[in-house]
């Protein structure tokens, strides 16, 4: 009841002083008032710039707003924030464009409370819709990258839903949105991967890559309404309907195309008109496009080809990034503008199999991100294809020329993140099982391992399990090998009893048949994977499987004459050791022994003592039958004995330059 009253006296009375003190009033009238009382006193203060004008607000409300900026109150200073996009229609236009910008940009930087630095973004939004001083131009600029960089989410989402929309469109009033905002970003980009070689500073990176995907819908509004036949748009009659899934969800309605363009309706005509344009006049003269096809895309590009194909979250973003842009701008510009640049990039053929410098740019990220990023776009059956016979032709080539395989499993990594793409990757994958080449097999085989994880039992038992089976039996020795870690992998993804057999059988075989029994290659490679899937398999499993065996190879290592090779195998059991759960495992450790003392004898007094507890440990605790899933192994060991175990390891690890890496944990 008060609010009016104050108001209705501060606009009428004839006293300055008088004003003052009733505004002053109005700031104070609660201590800390919440989110509908602050919108109270706003709204109120909106009702009286109304009546008052301009030269009053300035003169007499924001002095009010000026005094509280530091007040100890978050609520006062959130007051504060939320006035200045308030009064901004009501201020004079060169107040708004300098004492208030800087007010919001000084709390923006200052303030402690994520609330109020968020209700500055918002203002600041407002302010962006009403400024029209050039000059402002590059302190908005400034202020958006301080508010993608700023520590709070809060902040930062609210500069994607709010800012960056009002900001662009502005940039777009002004024409600099292809001239300076969007080329900026990219430099910046292009700067951090330059001086990133011996590290990547990936938030940044986010930072303004988030912020370049913001900026698409107002990219693709700009094209619309510069094309050859926008004066044509015209709304009659029956309005062609827009496809729901036409465009990817915005992240906010400011970054809806149909808001940046006026009405849906509207953007239905231009819609109809830009596919008719793309596919039957071509784009001569249609500068604001080409400007896309012939600059934006060719240093997008670019940028892939440099940034690290084993960093998963940097392949993610960049992958997104070309999803949306090609979904935004539609089918036909992805299959006539998008596909041809990277095709003429990636040039897929047998000839270039030898050289080398044709072959280079299959190993970097461009390949991940055309797979994930370009070719997933669309799912038709046409599209389906394209994407498997890329995939199929990247892991021949890669494989033939020797090649690293970082950039074929970053592909599977990322399309595996999602089920829709399982059954696609398995028919690469099989493809791969029955090639002619051995080096094919081999990198199917290693491939499998990668999109096990999340897979359905049922797509494992039908189609994984089969395809190592056939590839473990394999003419050549070194495609054997690489069914191991998949195996391994099924152990500890897989409950289904029946399947779990099979691979047990498949593993058995290869440690049990005669044929293998010098196999120092496939040897490494199981202790390896026992290492890794051992925490994680079955309590069964592991005891009457993983560990028996382990303890066989360390025998069998025990009469090893190659010195090499036997501290190896040594080194990696310790490993296999360490990662299970450091149960104590005596037998396995005695026979270690025997090993480092014939190698390695500053190790084998530390060995002793581990020894000496371990059979301790035995003698202390009568040996029960394992309780639930808890197996023998981890029954006989306390959190004591774990931790004096693993501080054993370290001074292991630190007292031998050969085993200084043995004791890393594998991530």
């Amino acid at each position: 009841e008060l609010i009016p009253l104050i108001l209705c006296t501060a606009c009428l009375h004839p006293e300055p002083k008088e004003r003052d003190q009733l505004l002053h009033i109005l700031f104070n009238l609660i201590k800390r008032p919440d989110d509908e009382q602050r919108q109270m006193i706003l709204t109120g203060c909106v009702a009286f710039a109304r009546h008052v004008g301009p030269t009053r607000v300035e003169a007499e409300l924001l002095p009010q707003c000026w005094e509280q900026i530091n007040h100890k109150y978050p609520e006062r200073r959130l007051l504060v924030a939320e006035s200045c996009g308030a009064l901004a229609p009501y201020l004079p236009k060169e107040i708004r464009s300098s004492l208030v910008l800087s007010m919001l940009q000084q709390m923006l930087m200052e303030d402690k409370a994520d609330l109020v630095r968020e209700a500055v973004i918002k203002s600041l939004g407002i302010i962006m819709g009403y400024i029209d001083d050039p000059d402002k131009y590059q302190q908005g600029f400034e202020l958006l990258l301080s508010a993608l960089g700023d520590p709070s989410e809060r902040v930062v989402n609210a500069t994607h839903q709010v800012f960056l929309p009002a900001y662009a469109a502005w940039t777009t009033e002004l024409g600099n949105l292809q001239s300076h905002l969007i080329p900026t970003l990219l430099n910046k980009i292009e700067k951090l991967l330059r001086e990133g070689e011996h590290g990547l500073d990936e938030h940044k990176l986010h930072m303004y890559l988030s912020a370049l995907q913001s900026l698409i819908p107002s990219l693709f509004a700009l094209v619309l309404q510069n094309a050859p036949f926008s004066s044509k748009a015209k709304l009659h009659g029956e309005v062609p309907q827009i496809e729901v899934t036409r465009f990817p969800r915005p992240m906010s309605p400011l970054q809806d195309v149909s808001t940046i363009i006026g009405s849906r309706e509207q953007l239905a005509v231009l819609l109809q008109l830009y596919d008719y344009q793309l596919e039957h006049e071509g784009t001569t003269g249609w500068e604001s496009l080409l400007w896309v096809v012939n600059q934006l895309l060719p240093q997008l590009i670019e940028i892939v080809g440099k940034i690290n194909v084993t960093s998963t979250a940097c392949v993610h973003e960049f992958s997104r990034f070309f999803w949306r842009l090609c979904r935004t701008f539609g089918k036909i510009f992805t299959n006539t503008k998008v596909k041809p640049q990277f095709q003429e990039i990636l040039r897929l053929s047998e000839e270039n199999i030898d050289s080398s410098a044709g072959n280079g740019v299959l190993t970097k990220a461009t390949v991940p991100i055309y797979a994930t990023g370009v070719l997933t776009c669309y799912i038709q059956e046409e599209d389906r294809k394209l994407l498997i016979g890329f995939l199929e032709d990247v892991m021949t080539l890669l494989s033939l020329s020797h090649a690293p395989l970082d950039s074929l499993k970053a592909s599977f990594v990322e399309l595996g993140a999602n089920p829709a793409y399982h059954e696609l990757l398995l028919t690469v994958l099989w493809y791969g099982v029955v090639h002619t080449s051995a080096l094919v097999r081999c990198t199917a085989a290693r491939m499998f391992e990668l999109t096990l994880r999340g897979m359905s039992e049922a797509l494992v038992d039908k189609r994984v399990a089969p395809a190592l089976v056939t590839l473990s039996s394999d003419p050549e020795f070194s495609v054997r090998i690489a069914t191991i870690p998949a195996f391994g992998t099924i152990m500890e993804t897989v409950i289904q009893r029946e399947l779990l057999e099979r691979v047990k059988m498949q593993l058995a075989s290869f440690l049990e048949d005669p044929q293998y029994q010098d196999q120092y290659s496939l040897h490494t490679e199981i202790i390896k994977t026992f290492g890794r899937v051992g925490p994680n398999a079955e309590p069964r499993f592991r005891d009457e499987f993983v560990i028996p065996h382990l303890h066989k190879l360390a025998l069998v290592n025990n009469l090893q004459i190659v010195d090499s090779k036997r501290l190896d195998i040594a080194t990696h059991l310790f490993e296999a050791y360490s990662a299970l759960s450091c149960c104590c495992i005596l037998a396995l450790v005695i026979c270690l022994r025997i090993d480092m003392e014939h190698l390695s004898p500053e190790h084998e007094v530390i060995l002793t003592s581990m020894i000496k507890e371990c059979e301790q440990k035995v003698e202390n605790k009568t040996v029960q039958e394992p309780q639930g899933s808890m197996s023998i192994a981890a029954s006989l060991v306390s959190e004591d004995t774990k931790t004096k175990f693993l501080n054993k390891m370290g001074q292991l690890t630190t007292s031998g330059a050969m085993l200084a890496n043995v004791f890393q944990r594998k991530k």
